[in-house]
């Protein structure tokens, strides 16, 4: 007579549910994770940059590179505050790419005589400063991520605008605002606020 044999289960740890030899044998309930606090987000810091010539019309490189900043989704304003002959203002404002604001005021012809030797009933001095609180009212609003500021050192020294009103609203702009000046003149005060400062010259 051939007796059977029978295998008994094996014994089963009862701390851990799982039987001896088991990876997890012997290692108890895991600790709960502590709660933290969640991540913040690196803002990117702005630039005020600068871009002076000896000449006008340096302005084409700076365009192209607001353009470019336009394509890739930022909210971009350019003014012109001393070029005319479009009768724009800004209600006028020219978009491009969906998200550029091209402002130039609205005067017959381009700014080069100083606003006090302008005849006195001239609406330029008024049309510059249009221009310069359309600026203004987006700096203080946080409401853009690219700013060109075209020849406004020039208007500052023409008298078209004032240089501390200037000075003071760039001082407040949002941190992750770039902002950069084009023009033959730019006041030393600006100067000095800038991060970069580039001179263009005429090729030859």
């Amino acid at each position: 007579m051939t007796a059977s044999l029978r295998h008994s289960p094996k014994p089963v740890d009862q701390r851990t549910n799982h039987q001896p030899g088991s990876a997890l044998a012997g290692i108890g309930p895991l600790a709960a994770v502590a709660e933290r606090p969640p991540l913040h987000l690196v803002v990117p810091e702005g630039q005020l940059q600068v871009y002076t010539a000896p000449y006008r019309g340096s302005f084409s490189a700076v365009l192209s590179q607001a353009v470019r900043a336009a394509g890739l989704g930022r909210r971009v304003m350019v003014a012109q505050f001393l070029k005319g002959g479009v009768e724009q203002g800004p209600q006028g404002a020219v978009r491009l790419c969906g998200r550029l604001d091209w402002l130039r005021p609205a005067v017959e012809g381009c700014l080069s005589e100083p606003a006090a030797e302008l005849e006195s009933d001239s609406t330029a001095p008024d049309a510059v400063q249009a221009i310069w609180q359309a600026c203004r009212e987006r700096i203080l609003a946080s409401d853009l991520d690219h700013l060109v500021l075209d020849e406004v050192g020039l208007a500052v020294d023409l008298g078209y605008l004032d240089g501390e009103e200037v000075l003071s609203t760039l001082q407040q702009r949002p941190g992750s605002m770039d902002v950069i000046l084009t023009g033959s003149s730019i006041p030393s005060l600006l100067i000095g606020m800038a991060d970069q400062v580039t001179q263009l010259r005429r090729g030859f």
